[in-house]
């Protein structure tokens, strides 16, 4: 049976399609839905993959196992304290425990995005507990409403202290410092803040950077003391030294491929010395050199020895460097204050200010800073009574991510102390606002009324606001909206436009939604939510796509009528034109984006400031076409192929396939653009649309769509690679005489099918499911005919428009799986180590998007993660057709609905 299936298997691609009838009779093993089932890629347990399927490209199982064995303390339930729980609840450690003593009140509602109007007098952490819990069904929360004490203390492995006094702070700090417990202290007052971490001695960082191990390709190794690395990669080495490199494939020299970690001095860019190679044999050619991440120990001071010591403070601004230590000093001179008044200074109260300051020059005797900023003192003092949403949400998910970092090893943490402040939000002229127009007014705004008074409030609640995008940033820019009033009077309103639907891979970050959500709108549901937060908030969410089919609803009095737009998109190609519509509006523009652990905002405003279109960095590191198909060396190389292969397969052809649909013009438009791309666009859409037996790609059976993915596999991993060494021979040389397969370029080797493999099935598996369409009996396709005559033929076989068609958008967990499970079969032709979990993946995969079309009314598409349904009978009383839409890849055959077959 063995070698029937290698001569099978073996066979060129073409006779494969011959007959789909055939194969099921032959290996009936393959058409076996349990086969093609979805393996389990990762071989662990206790992780939910589709949960946090987005936070493991970034962390990795490693770090998450350590994580879910994790139990954090979070004191303090106001507007930090939540937006800290909140966000290591999502992150997926193992309990949870938030504690406060105190009552809410109405100042709190300004930031505690959990609480209620009915819960002001009510203990803050058990009127936040239920929506808490709610947010993640893995992690275990509860709520301590009793004081901080050791007892209590000593059951956690990290404690995050916020809106607490020095004296608690020094009294706890010492507790878990000689325990062993990881602190994180937090605070912010106005729009300052502060953070402070004690991860204890020899806290061990197994990953300082999260980012893939370096690899590069070598070029020449000297035979010398220290030996020589000279690199022929298309980019930097980017090593530093100390760091530590293992060899591979050096011929030659080949003691260097079973030396231990090696490590490295860097004399430049491209090249590296190592040890000593002078009795190795001589470098011949190849090799490469890979980063081995090395953990490292540090040791963190305790805080009452860090408050005295100024070299531990970080840097955020640094043209802010002597405000960052004078803040250092204005925080314990605050403590002080309340200390002795028992209140926090008044706002804008010009002789609490000096009060604060007297405290701050005297902290300064002993501290004997050069420099002291007393504007910044001044200013602190003016607004700490102030509890802002935006600054909260900055400085709680920064502490956050500490104690990420506290429960997995992995980044380097904060050494040790932080300070970010915002006073550049301060209207001019504020010195000469009264104290009345800052005072508590018992309503939800008085922690912002606060620091930027009435009048400011006001206005903001008359802003007409338009938020593209209702994915993570954009639930964390409406939680914000909600909690500063934005729009939330009588004049204002919000309008948030999201095409897509939530998933279940969406509520580990999208913190609005919950798995009752999952199929709904992202943006309806967004919208709804925040409206609990802030009944008086004006909102209305829209499903539709920003794009120029849409401008006729964003049209010119929409954009006339806005004060700003903000941007959640997840593309640069959707950021540039809503930058371009602001631009021609001149309308403000705030953009945002994040990647793993990096993140990024741009403030576009008119006349002022450069438009996002310029500003945005060039891509600089595109991968040239040759390198991709033919000579990849480098996993991202891999990935970013078989990204391409994805787009052209489930994206490209789908798209065409709709503008036929929909455009009439579209067959004279693409002739419009030359012979050989209106054949490649036509030709498509053509075999799209018609049958198998007809000579097209349309399946009509389950076996039909097997024959097809096995075609592509044999085509894209076995025929290519095939004809390429037929081109050029593994003992090919150069005119120069030197090998044609050295330095960058690895020598490919063919694969062949092996069904008991899961890294070959995989791929193919989720091919498998791609579109099944109505079509009428089509003519068998001639092949070899002038280009001419064969777009004539394929102009007048098209199939007939369809107005009703539809055009979706959706991006699924499994569109990644497809794309890396790809990748790394590739990267087995080339010898290159596959993977799965470091940040380079996700930055690849970016915006990995699939077009759902249907040609025909009675064809409903189902956007989720979880199964397509049938449709209802349509109006003749046929039953509807099931569209799997091109690039769901769900990779599961009981999920695939092809005519004529059955889930089982």
């Amino acid at each position: 049976m063995r070698n029937v299936e290698s001569y099978l298997f073996s066979l060129p691609a073409g006779l494969l399609s011959l007959s789909s009838r055939f194969w099921p009779a032959v290996f009936p093993q393959l058409f076996n839905p349990v086969l093609w089932s979805k393996p389990n890629m990762s071989g662990s347990e206790g992780i939910d993959e589709g949960f946090y399927s987005r936070q493991l490209y970034v962390l990795g199982h490693e770090a998450m196992h350590r994580m879910g064995s994790a139990s954090v303390l979070i004191a303090g339930m106001k507007g930090l304290g939540v937006e800290t729980a909140k966000n290591v609840i999502l992150s997926g450690v193992k309990s949870v425990t938030v504690q406060d003593q105190g009552v809410a009140t109405w100042s709190d509602l300004s930031s505690q995005f959990f609480l209620k109007e009915s819960h002001v007098g009510q203990n803050r952490a058990l009127s936040s507990l239920q929506q808490l819990i709610a947010l993640n069904p893995h992690v275990h929360v509860s709520a301590h409403t009793g004081p901080l004490n050791k007892d209590l203390i000593l059951q956690f492995e990290v404690v995050v202290l916020t809106d607490s006094s020095l004296d608690d702070q020094k009294q706890f700090g010492e507790l878990c410092h000689s325990h062993g417990i990881k602190l994180i202290i937090a605070d912010t007052k106005g729009l300052c803040g502060q953070l402070f971490c004690d991860f204890g001695e020899k806290f061990e960082v197994l990953d300082q950077d999260g980012e893939a191990p370096a690899s590069v390709m070598i070029q020449h190794i000297s035979k010398d003391n220290p030996g020589v690395v000279i690199c022929t990669d298309d980019r930097k080495h980017g090593l530093t030294d100390g760091a530590k490199v293992v060899f591979s494939e050096v011929q030659g020299m080949t003691e260097l491929n079973n030396l231990k970690p090696v490590e490295v001095k860097v004399g430049g860019p491209y090249f590296f010395s190592i040890c000593d190679t002078s009795a190795f044999s001589e470098y011949e050619r190849g090799g490469v050199a890979t980063e081995v991440k090395q953990p490292v120990t540090l040791n963190f001071k305790p805080l009452h020895e860090a408050l005295n010591d100024h070299e531990l403070l970080i840097w955020t601004d640094f043209g802010k460097i002597s405000r960052h230590q004078t803040l250092h000093l204005a925080f314990q001179a605050l403590h002080e204050f309340v200390k002795k008044e028992q209140r926090l200074p008044r706002s804008w109260c010009q002789s609490d200010a000096d009060s604060l300051l007297a405290i701050v020059r005297e902290l300064n005797a002993a501290a004997q800073l050069e420099q002291l900023d007393e504007a910044a003192v001044r200013n602190l003092s003016c607004t700490a009574r102030g509890d802002l949403a935006p600054m909260n949400a900055f400085i709680g998910s920064v502490a956050a991510q500490e104690v990420i970092k506290a429960c997995s090893g992995k980044f380097t943490p904060l050494q040790q102390w932080l300070y970010f402040d915002a006073f550049e939000c301060l209207p001019e002229g504020k010195d000469q606002q009264t104290e009345s127009a800052f005072l508590e007014k018992g309503t939800r705004y008085d922690g912002q009324v606060a620091v930027f008074g009435s009048a400011f409030q006001e206005k903001l609640e008359r802003q007409k606001y338009f938020l593209v995008g209702a994915g993570a940033i954009g639930c964390e820019l409406l939680k914000n909206f909600a909690l500063i009033g934005l729009g939330a009077g009588e004049e204002g309103l919000v309008t948030v436009t999201d095409m897509d639907f939530i998933e279940k891979s969406n509520l580990n970050r999208q913190f609005l939604f919950r798995s009752q959500d999952i199929k709904k709108s992202k943006s309806a549901v967004a919208a709804k939510a925040v409206q609990e937060m802030n009944p008086k908030m004006k909102i209305t969410a829209h499903q539709n796509r920003l794009d120029p089919d849409s401008e006729g609803v964003y049209d010119y009095n929409f954009f006339m009528g806005l004060d700003g737009v903000a941007a959640a998109l997840d593309n640069v190609e959707a950021r540039v034109y809503l930058d371009k519509r602001c631009v021609r509006h001149r309308r403000p523009m705030l953009e945002g984006g994040t990647l793993g652990s990096k993140g990024h905002t741009l403030a576009v405003v008119p006349h002022l400031t450069e438009s996002y279109g310029p500003a945005k960095s060039s891509a600089g590191n595109d991968i040239p076409l040759c390198t991709l198909k033919n000579f990849p060396h480098r996993i991202e190389h891999t990935l970013q192929w078989a990204r391409d292969q994805f787009e052209g397969l489930f994206k490209n052809a789908p798209e065409n396939v709709n503008s036929y649909l929909r455009d009439s013009v579209f067959v004279t438009r693409t002739l419009e653009q030359g012979d050989a791309e209106a054949l490649e666009i036509l030709g498509g859409v053509w075999s799209s649309l018609v049958d198998v037996e007809a000579g097209g790609q349309r399946p009509q059976s389950w076996e039909d769509c097997v024959s097809w993915a096995r075609c592509k596999w044999e085509t894209l991993y076995n025929n290519d690679i095939r004809q390429l060494l037929h081109c050029f021979p593994p003992e090919e040389v150069t005119a120069s005489g030197l090998p044609f397969w050295s330095g960058s370029k690895r020598c490919p080797h063919p694969l062949t099918f092996d069904p008991s493999k899961v890294s070959h099935v995989w791929p193919s598996s989720s091919c498998c499911n791609i579109h099944s369409v109505g079509a009428n009996d089509r003519k068998t396709r001639h092949y070899f005919v002038m280009t001419s005559t064969f777009l004539l033929y394929l102009t007048q076989r098209l199939p007939l428009h369809d107005s009703k068609s539809l055009f979706g958008c959706l991006l699924q967990t499994t569109h990644m799986d497809y794309v890396v499970a790809a990748a790394n079969l590739y990267g087995q032709i080339y010898g290159i180590e596959g993977t799965k979990e470091h940040a380079s993946i996700r930055k690849t995969l970016e915006g990995v998007r699939v077009p759902a079309f249907t040609p025909k009314s009675s064809v409903k598409i189902h956007v989720t993660d979880q199964e397509m349904e049938e449709d209802k009978k349509n109006d003749s009383g046929e039953a509807g057709e099931v569209v799997s839409v091109p690039g769901v890849l769900r990779g599961q055959l009981n999920l695939l609905d092809c005519p004529g077959t059955q889930r089982t």
